[in-house]
Order: C-alpha cells, then sequence, then structure tokens
C-alpha cells in the first residue's frame, strides 16, 4: 500500500557532521481531491448558469415581448451560434499566440494559459462594454426628439441586435432636444469668446494628457503648456460665473435655463472646492504636526461623523439656515457643502503632510521662519498634487450632490444641474427624457474635462494622502 502523497516542501540535507547545509525543494504532486476541485467548481458554475437560464426562459414564457432575444424567432439559435463562433475565434487566436511565443521566446507555451489570458481579456471587455452601454443609451436618446429613454424591440429589423431592442434605431435623430437648452438665452460676445478660451484650455490639458500617457511620461507634475491652459480655464470660468445672471436667459420652459443651473453648480462646487482646501489643509497640518489636548478625541470625532449619511442632519441643517434666513441662497449651501468636507479631506491631508519629512519645517524655522510661514512656505508648495485631488474630490462629489439642494433651494433661478433634471422627470405623462438626456449628457462635460485633464494630480494625491513613506 503506498503512502499518500505529501505536500510540496523543502528538505534540509546534511553535511559530514550533521548540520544544516542548504534546502533541496522536492516536488510533490497534488493529490486526486485537489486537483478535481476546479473541474467541480467549474461544473458547479456551469449548472448555476442552465438553472439560472431555465427559470429565466420559465418566467419570460407568459410575458409579452419586451427587451429580449426569448421572444425573437430562433432567437437562442442566434445566442448560442454566436457562443459557437466566439468559442471557435478565441480558440484560434489561442493557438496562433501560442505557436508567435513560442518562435520568439523558444520556450514551451501551455496552449491553457494562453487560452486563460484571452478569456480574461474577453471578460474584461465584456465589463466595459456593459458599464458604457447605460452611456451610449443615454447619449443616443438625447438625438431622440420623441422624448422616450427606452427602444423597445423592433421585430422588423433586418438584425438580431435591432429586433431585441439591444441596439435601438437610429432613425429620425437629430439636435432638437439640445436647442431647447438654449432657448432665448442672450450671450454677449465678450461671453461668448470667454467661452471659447476656456473650450481650447480643456482641449489642451486633455490632448497633453493623451500625449503624455502614449509617450509612457510620468503623470505627475505639469508641462508649461498645461500651467498655461490651467490657468487660462480657470480665469475664463471666473469670469463666466461671475458675471453670467438670471437675466440672460428668457426662455420659456425651465429646459431654457440649462445653462444658468450649469453656472449655479459650478459657482457653488468652485467656492466649496475652495474652502475645502482652506480648512483641511489647515486642521490637517494642525493635527499632523500640532500636539494640544484633544487632538486624538477630534480625530475620533471626524470619523464618527462620516459614519452618519447626508440625510440623517437634513432636519438640523434646515432648521439652522432657517434660523440665519438662507434658505434658498447658495451662502447656505455652499456652508452645509463645506461643513461636510472637513472631516474626511482632513484625514487625507494629514496623511499627506505625515509622509513629508519635519525637517524640513524644522530648517525653515530655524532661518526665521514662524510656524505659519514654515506651512505656506514649505509644505504647501509640495502639496500641489494633494490640493487639487482635494478640490476635485469636493467639487466632483458637490457638483453631483442633490439632497441638500433639493431641500434649501425652492427658486428656479437657484437651480443646480441635478434639480433642474430631476424637474425633467417629475411628471407622470410629461416625462422629457430626451430633454433629461441632452442635459445631463452637456451637464457632464466640465466633470470630464476637469478629471481628464488633471488625473495624475487626482490618482497622485489619493495615493499620497493613504499611503505613508
Amino acid at each position: 500500500m503506498t503512502a499518500a502523497p505529501q505536500p510540496n516542501k523543502e528538505q534540509p540535507t546534511h553535511d559530514i557532521d550533521g548540520h544544516d547545509t542548504a534546502f533541496v525543494y522536492v516536488h510533490r504532486e497534488p493529490g486526486p481531491l485537489r486537483r478535481a476541485a476546479p473541474w467541480v467548481l467549474l461544473a458547479v458554475i456551469v449548472a448555476a448558469f442552465i438553472a439560472l437560464g431555465y427559470y429565466l426562459a420559465k418566467d419570460m414564457a407568459g410575458r409579452p415581448a419586451s427587451f429580449t432575444i426569448y421572444k425573437i424567432g430562433n432567437g437562442w439559435l442566434y445566442f448560442l451560434g454566436f457562443l459557437v463562433v466566439a468559442s471557435g475565434v478565441l480558440a484560434l487566436t489561442s493557438f496562433i499566440g501560442q505557436r508567435i511565443g513560442i518562435q520568439r521566446t523558444g520556450r514551451k507555451i501551455k496552449y491553457g494559459d494562453v487560452l486563460g489570458v484571452q478569456l480574461t481579456h474577453l471578460f474584461l471587455m465584456l465589463v466595459v462594454l456593459i458599464a458604457i452601454y447605460p452611456l451610449f443609451y443615454v447619449v443616443l436618446a438625447a438625438f431622440d426628439p420623441k422624448n422616450s429613454l427606452y427602444a423597445f424591440p423592433n421585430f422588423d429589423a433586418p438584425t438580431v441586435l435591432g429586433k431585441s431592442g439591444i441596439l435601438p434605431s437610429f432613425k429620425g435623430l437629430n439636435t432638437e432636444n439640445f436647442a431647447k437648452l438654449f432657448d432665448g438665452v442672450q450671450i454677449p460676445a465678450w461671453e461668448l469668446v470667454l467661452a471659447a478660451l476656456a473650450g481650447a484650455a480643456i482641449a489642451v490639458l486633455i490632448f497633453t494628457a493623451v500625449v503624455r500617457r502614449i509617450r509612457g511620461l510620468s503623470e505627475n507634475g505639469t508641462t508649461p503648456t498645461q500651467s498655461w491652459a490651467a490657468r487660462i480655464l480657470v480665469v475664463s470660468l471666473i469670469v463666466l460665473v461671475l458675471f453670467i445672471g438670471p437675466a440672460q436667459f428668457t426662455g420659456a420652459g425651465t429646459e431654457s435655463k440649462f445653462l444658468l443651473s450649469v453656472r449655479n453648480t459650478l459657482l457653488v462646487s468652485g467656492v466649496t472646492g475652495a474652502l475645502a482646501i482652506l480648512l483641511s489643509t489647515t486642521a490637517g497640518y494642525a493635527m499632523a504636526r500640532l500636539r494640544f489636548p484633544g487632538r486624538f478625541q477630534t480625530l475620533l470625532f471626524f470619523i464618527f461623523v462620516q459614519m452618519f449619511p447626508v440625510f440623517l442632519g437634513l432636519v438640523a441643517v434646515y432648521a439652522l439656515m432657517y434660523g440665519l434666513g438662507l434658505l434658498n441662497s447658495f451662502t447656505g449651501l455652499i456652508l452645509a457643502y463645506s461643513g461636510g468636507a472637513i472631516a474626511f479631506n482632513t484625514w487625507i491631508y494629514k496623511g499627506y503632510v505625515e509622509s513629508l519629512p519635519e525637517s524640513l519645517e524644522e530648517a525653515a524655522m530655524v532661518d526665521g521662519a514662524t510656524r505659519w510661514g514654515a506651512f505656506t512656505r514649505v509644505v504647501l508648495p509640495l502639496s500641489g498634487s494633494m490640493l487639487v485631488f482635494i478640490f476635485l474630490n469636493q467639487f466632483i462629489g458637490t457638483y453631483a450632490e442633490f439632497i441638500l439642494a433639493n431641500v434649501l433651494l425652492t427658486g428656479v433661478e437657484q437651480w443646480t444641474i441635478g434639480l433642474l433634471l430631476k424637474n425633467f422627470t417629475s411628471g407622470q405623462f410629461n416625462t422629457k427624457w430626451g430633454i433629461f438626456a441632452a442635459a445631463a449628457t452637456l451637464g457632464s462635460l466640465p466633470i470630464v474635462a476637469l478629471f481628464y485633464g488633471f488625473q495624475g494630480y487626482f490618482v497622485g494625491g489619493t495615493t499620497a494622502g493613504g499611503v505613508k513613506e
């Protein structure tokens, strides 16, 4: 009777005196249970998918035709044929890749390893497509004058994707919904020039970021071109946000106030981001460098505050703003946002300051600088990526916030982009999905441009704040 195989381990060898001299790796074959485990797991997954398909087909059997290929004639044959063709193409490309790899490297490459890599890539591509598909649908709905967000199956379409509604019809699409967002808007020539400068600066930032990524350059730091583009963008946006007023929007419907709502959102988000930098940097530096009574308890309180969602404090915030006379005002909304920005950003900046050598500040104070001077002249100039991260983190969070704005703001001229979008979907029978999609598409462009243009700072700031060197 043979002994059961032992697990892989290293066994020592001995010299004449019995001393350990080296370790020799002894290979042990895995047991039958270990070899069978992957196949058992695969069988369970396949059985689960078969059972899921069976119950879904049974559930949909009595339902009317909808967003599915199940109701299409020979739909399952199309689906199975796609799987067979995809599997064949994947197996063929894996075989070709294995042969090319063997010829180039001269090493033995297992076909299963290449196939596993191909399957991983296929899975990632499917995940990306699934994530992008809703965005594709929203953008397509923005060009639909019928204001219909959902495309139903068209059984007369030439392809199975059109019959099932996965790929909607492109007939009748136009820019009517976008035109309604700018109806009655009066923009002076100087504002158009500033808007063009801001758009050109955004294009330069995106282009330089793409070029740096293609060339494999580090994302940390900026080129002179990026610095000037960022300055032009910031100055142009500040001037536009400050000088655009409600009197310029004379359209009849609420959709004509789109640009005004974007201006309001940029104003609130920008001021909140600036206050977040001011409050979190000073508080984070104090928590990192100063030792005072209650410091540890304050940090614990910041964590404690983060445990509770925003809507739990809506009644208190509303009562406070009512008592201060700040309802339906940007000041009240900015103060409410700024109070919630302190805790998280303070912890982030504290971690970053602790990663900096304290000797830099000590050297500055030896030369005569005060603690405040060491902070402003030494620490802040080294915190460029972190400051951009804090600003963008707060800006993006505020730009997308809806609950507090819905409670504190009531007038149409004070609406942010979130409140305007909600207005398009508030009616039961007059929901304007097309205009909603158009406004959502254009309203997301500032966030996309800012995030992509400063993504190096954003990622670098996240890493710097979370890892202590």
